[in-house]
């Protein structure tokens, strides 16, 4: 296929271009890559249940509502986390893509799942605040560290674990899985065997709110409110189930034990941890601890080891580690989930992806921010407000997983690429929002107490029951933009990508049908020259890609204002967390060690935060600016060197044009005379024959063919090397088309059917132009002889904008993507007798006339050729 004016191609960062360290961010996890076994994947997403936020939450139901109705608040929450955990864990690792990939498909669309993204990644910052702020309790109380600090360490010391991804998570995981095993089971065993009455404390303890009422609806309602927020938790175990090997006849059992284990099975591990929260806040409150004091797992772990060992050094020593350990588990999978879902929003909403890394550093930085705010003394309200939205997204796409896509409603498969999705499908972005306000306002206690106690469920069955009514009366033709389109070449060979000359497989490519080439879906995504052209009509395609190659280099590449004012609002927001999280560290600094801080303190350290702001927007309009300058010269330094390439090969055409011409000039003239007296013979020994049936006859026009062939070679190496002088002249097009149609002989006309609609006037020699509409007739006609179904040729003209579509359409033998690409190459043929010059003469002939020839053809479909013309009057691009 013909390519248009090479795109603006893309350099990546190298830790972006590093799989290693980028871990297939917002890409299909490749097969190549995926070298872990089924246990080792499950062994580290499973290493992410040992967040002590778990037992947090457990206790804090239990004080606050008691065991009657925490315990079958649990109960109830892990079977709703398994069900509806299942069919994501299961697309996730057949498809080999994280949660935010996953949403795309699931009756979002591309653009609509950057909702979810920030809910999601909302979800690993404020568990990554939860877990940090338990680990400085932690450390202050085994090392006498302020909390401060605590955070500060908490934060800083997950970066270099999780800057390696996957890669170093999995040794993490495999080093501490053993011990933390073993550390969190050991204290539990003791007290079962040793101290069974505690249990029967546990059970009979009621709760604050439950007022000696014991099993409570509107208490069970609040408890399962709290808990559904966990049903998020499935995205931080998919993004390491992405990396599971494909599943095969002899691994499908570890594969399915991998999925199920890690995927869903990761809530049995969660409702036991959360059982043993409860079971030590109980333990703590009847040992005298306050509740808030009893609610931090380092206290609730005091107390579990206090049955283990009667030596309070040696306690608090394992209780500590315990914790640290178990933090350092979790909280490298939150920040590597947090930068794989902030990598998915930035990189839609701004078209740029400064690497997975920047974003792990900005998450945990307003993770910080949380700690220094206290987040850990608002957990249950937060996570009660928190899980009516996660219920809402997770019904959505449970419906699209367990019940659209049975119907045949939702695609079989999960489409992720941008070039194949709408922007938006209402199945999923409707059905959420309409789920999100209901149950809000069910929370609020407008629609009574029970509603407001069961919020949370509420959200989950209208997101369930609204995302099938949509998919039903849609008919689901909100999923899928355009057809997939296949690929060239062995389907387990890696394809360059065009745009950003990196290999990769198959199912991570598609085909651009603006640039006309194979790109990756990272650059289709960071595309803003496209405009998703791709998904409309082809008169909208042809006219915006004339449009973008007829611009100047600065207006193609110069953003617009919208996609402009993102990126600094981007920039301003994370330069904002920035200095927010500093000015509250040195707030939080000033008196580590009193309960409250200095009040005046306080509204000065704001004043001058709100004073900085102007200077920090105007920060981030500098920052943006000064990239968008680096990008631009850049690309105006790979522009050149396309230019300076097309120039090369320009010049290496016309020095082998010149050697045609002067071989040609040569050959012509010691050959024209021996072939002529050759035809003249033959034609005299062939009349001299009396009989006409004489074997002779035949051998004699044979030679007299392939004479006059010779011939018509050396004219046509004569007049392909001679630059002819065109007289333009108005044509109208339709009319001259009719009229060469007339002038072809009756077996050719009967093939060809005529379609003229352009109706206008071009711009050409009528001679030259001939020339060239003859031969890409005749190839058309040559491209149909001797196939099995009836000969068919279209000949349609159509006007778009400035431009006239002059199309030779042929049902004949097509061609392969690398013989269409080389058609165009002087003495380039397929033929037996071919020389090569048609299709190159017929190039020259258009670009002679400010046009250009567009070819699209397929092995055993046929070829369309189009001749583009400028209208007369049109400036010429």
């Amino acid at each position: 296929m013909e390519t248009p004016q090479s795109p603006a191609l893309r350099s990546y960062h190298s830790w972006i271009a590093n799989e290693t360290l980028e871990d297939y961010s917002l890409r299909y996890a490749a097969r190549s890559f995926r070298r872990w076994s089924p246990f080792v994947i499950a062994n580290t997403a499973l290493g992410g249940i040992s967040f002590l936020a778990l037992e947090a939450i457990g206790g804090a139901i239990t004080l606050t509502y008691g065991f009657a109705n925490a315990f079958p608040a649990v109960l109830i929450t892990c079977l709703f986390v398994f069900v509806t955990n299942l069919p994501i864990a299961y697309y996730s690792s057949r498809y080999n893509i994280d949660m935010d990939l996953l949403t795309r498909g699931a009756g979002f669309g591309y653009i609509g799942s950057t909702i979810t993204s920030l809910i999601y990644a909302t979800f690993t910052f404020i568990f990554f605040a939860l877990e940090g702020a338990i680990m400085a309790q932690a450390l202050k109380l085994f090392a006498d560290i302020p909390l401060v600090l605590g955070y500060i360490i908490s934060s800083l010391v997950i970066i270099p674990i999780t800057f390696m991804g996957v890669t170093m998570i999995s040794k993490l995981q495999m080093l501490t899985q053993p011990i933390w095993i073993a550390m969190l089971l050991a204290p539990f065993v003791y007290i079962a065997v040793g101290h069974p009455d505690t249990l029967h404390q546990w059970v009979a303890f009621a709760g604050s709110e439950a007022n000696g009422r014991g099993f409570d609806v509107l208490a069970l309602g609040s408890a399962i409110g709290v808990l559904f927020a966990l049903s998020i938790q499935i995205g931080e175990q998919v993004d390491y189930l992405r990396f599971l090997p494909d599943k095969t006849r002899r691994n499908r059992l570890r594969w399915w034990a991998a999925v199920i284990a890690a995927g869903p099975g990761w809530i049995i591990v969660g409702g036991f941890k959360i059982l043993c929260g409860s079971l030590l806040a109980v333990l703590a409150v009847s040992a005298g601890l306050s509740p808030s004091t009893a609610l931090e797992p380092i206290h609730m772990y005091i107390k579990a080891y206090e049955y283990v060992s009667d030596d309070p050094r040696t306690v608090l020593a394992l209780a500590a580690i315990f914790v640290l350990i178990s933090q350092v588990k979790i909280n490298v999978t939150n920040a590597y989930a947090g930068s794989l879902a902030w990598s998915n929003f930035f990189s839609r909403v701004t078209h740029y992806h400064p690497g997975r890394v920047v974003w792990l550093v900005f998450n945990i930085l307003i993770s910080l921010l949380l700690m220094l705010l206290g987040i850990f003394q608002t957990l249950e309200l937060v996570l009660a407000v928190y899980s009516v939205i996660a219920a809402a997204w997770i019904g959505s796409i449970f419906a699209d997983l367990a019940i659209l896509k049975p119907m045949g409603v939702s695609p079989p498969f999960t489409e992720f690429k941008r070039a194949y999705l709408h922007d938006f499908n209402p199945v999923g972005c409707g059905s959420m929002a309409f789920a999100s306000l209901l149950g809000i306002v069910c929370f609020t206690g407008g629609l009574g107490a029970l509603a407001q106690a069961y919020a949370a469920p509420i959200a989950f069955a209208a997101a369930l029951v609204s995302a099938v009514a949509i998919g039903v009366a849609t008919r689901g033709r909100y999923y899928l933009a355009r057809p997939r389109v296949p690929l060239a070449g062995a389907p387990q060979a890696n394809i360059r990508c065009e745009i950003c000359g990196l290999d990769y497989e198959r199912p991570d490519m598609v085909h651009c049908t603006f640039y006309e080439r194979p790109i990756c879906s990272l650059c289709c995504s960071l595309d803003s020259h496209c405009h998703d052209v791709c998904k409309s009509s082809g008169t909208v395609l042809e006219t915006s890609r004339s449009r973008y190659f007829g611009r100047t280099l600065r207006s193609k590449i110069a953003p617009h204002m919208g996609q402009r004012l993102l990126k600094v609002a981007g920039v301003m927001f994370s330069l904002a967390v920035i200095t927010a999280a500093v000015f509250l560290l040195t707030f939080r600094l000033i008196e580590p060690s009193a309960l409250e801080p200095h009040l005046d303190s306080g509204p000065l350290l704001l004043r001058v935060f709100l004073a900085i702001l102007p200077l920090l927007a105007i920060g981030a309009w500098w920052i943006v600016l000064s990239q968008e300058s680096r990008e631009l010269a850049e690309r105006d330094l790979v522009a050149s060197l396309e230019k300076l390439r097309r120039a090369q090969q320009e010049l290496a055409s016309n020095e082998r044009l010149a050697a045609i011409g002067q071989i040609t000039a040569t050959v012509s003239h010691e050959l024209r005379n021996p072939l002529g007296t050759l035809v003249t013979s033959a034609d005299i020994l062939r009349r001299s024959l009396k009989d006409p049936g004489e074997p002779a006859l035949g051998e004699l026009e044979r030679l007299q063919r392939n004479a006059w062939r010779c011939v018509r070679i050396i004219e046509d190496l004569l007049d392909f090397s001679r630059k002819h002088a065109l007289v333009f002249a108005p044509i109208a097009i339709d009319r001259w088309v009719e009229q060469q149609m007339s002038e072809q002989d009756e077996a050719t006309a009967r093939l060809v059917a005529l379609d003229l609609t352009a109706g206008c006037d071009v711009r050409a020699d009528s001679e030259r132009l001939r020339q060239a509409f003859s031969n890409v007739l005749a190839n058309a006609v040559q491209a149909c002889e001797g196939g099995e179904k009836e000969a068919r040729i279209r000949l349609t003209t159509e006007r778009r904008r400035d431009l006239v579509f002059l199309s030779v359409a042929d049902n004949g033998a097509g061609m392969t993507r690398e013989v269409a690409e080389r058609i165009f190459e002087p003495l380039f043929s397929t033929k037996a007798f071919g020389v090569g010059l048609g299709m190159p003469l017929v190039k020259r002939i258009l670009e002679q006339h400010d046009g250009d020839v567009l070819v699209e053809s397929q092995a055993g479909t046929g070829t369309t050729v189009t001749l583009v013309l400028p209208c007369a009057g049109a400036t010429p691009a």
